[in-house]
């Protein structure tokens, strides 16, 4: 028998299963080989879908690339992606003039609020090595007053996220990287103006967690009707409370009760995801999110009249030239953001 403290548990494949205020989060691990002068894959040995693939079972995937893997411009409006790369890197180009390129530990939140069309492409900017890409996307929804909010990219370079390291009381390591909201008295970096995270008292916590081998920490309750999941993607297991919670299970669990989490016989690494609901309809149409049928609609014909401010990079899948740092641009480049270990200019 399931603890009650556990409302829910599912093997993911790749899609996170989510509950407001999340909309579902995407689990990518691509075991990408080293790629040509072109930041393409060196060789496929398999049959691919071009610009539909997703076979969980192959080593990597080109999603709906076509040379390039990843996604080619498409719409996004009326929720947030948050999107978190491990390993690897993704560059971002958007119909706002902004772009971007980022990995290795950094974290693109991106509002798109009244719509945005981007692409998210990964290149493989090595030549000579293997180029391991893992990333989670998750989807945050808004609330009806933010959803006509302008859209707006911000990023979180790796130098900056807050990440506590511990050990228990036999001396175990662990650590909690704060994506998102408070970790004991660790507040995470601002996100974007209109975010539901943007205010302290919706409980939005993203963490990444990383445990030593039988490593032990203690994770006190959250408000009352709180949503809170883990998943572990990596380790053999973890326990809660003394319940057992396999590699790529998700949990839904009860905020409410206090968990000491337990690791197992391997370095385990576990996504922690908190937040007050919103508490308003939900229809989705693919990437277009509304609170009612009705906005759905007005949604959708807005991106038909103007496309959400068009195209203007001359190809659906844009990448910056191999020899690009971690960048970002705004303003169709008037404006420069580099990382802490470069200048702002």
């Amino acid at each position: 028998m399931t603890a009650p403290f556990i409302l829910n548990k599912e093997v993911v494949q790749f899609r996170l299963n989510l509950k407001d205020p999340f909309l579902f989060a995407g689990h990518h691990f691509d075991a990408y080989p080293a790629g040509k002068h072109d930041m393409t894959p060196i060789a496929i040995d398999r049959h691919v879908e071009w610009g539909q693939d997703f076979d969980p079972k192959a080593p990597f995937r080109m999603y709906h690339g076509n040379t390039i893997p990843g996604f080619p411009a498409h719409p996004h409006t009326g929720f947030e992606t948050v999107t978190i790369v491990e390993q690897g890197y993704a560059d971002h180009f958007d119909s706002r003039g902004s772009s971007g390129r980022y990995g290795d530990g950094d974290v693109q939140w991106l509002t798109t609020g009244a719509g945005v069309q981007h692409s998210e492409m990964f290149p493989l900017l090595s030549g000579e090595q293997d180029n391991p890409l893992e990333l989670f996307q998750l989807w945050l929804n808004l609330p009806e007053k933010d959803k006509q909010a302008p859209a707006a990219y911000k990023m979180l370079w790796h130098e900056d996220i807050p990440v506590i390291k511990a050990q228990d009381a036999d001396g175990h390591e662990y650590s909690v990287k704060v994506i998102a909201g408070r970790f004991a008295d660790t507040q995470a970096l601002a996100p974007t103006p209109h975010s539901w995270a943007n205010d302290a008292a919706h409980g939005v916590n993203i963490w990444l967690i990383k445990l030593a081998p039988h490593a032990r920490m203690a994770l006190p309750a959250s408000a009352a009707g709180t949503t809170r999941f883990a998943y572990v993607f990596e380790g053999s297991h973890i326990e809660l409370n003394g319940e057992r919670i396999e590699n790529k299970e998700l949990v839904d669990l009860d905020a409410s009760v206090a968990l000491t989490l337990v690791n197992g016989e391997q370095a385990a690494r576990v996504l922690w995801l908190e937040g007050q609901p919103i508490g308003e309809g939900v229809e989705q149409y693919g990437p277009f999110v509304a609170s009612s049928r009705a906005k759905l609609l007005e949604a959708i014909q807005a991106y038909q009249e103007d496309e959400f401010g068009g195209w203007q990079w001359g190809r659906s899948d844009p990448v910056f030239p191999r020899e690009q740092g971690r960048i970002a641009k705004f303003d169709y480049g008037n404006r420069i953001e580099l990382p802490p270990s470069g200048q702002n200019l």
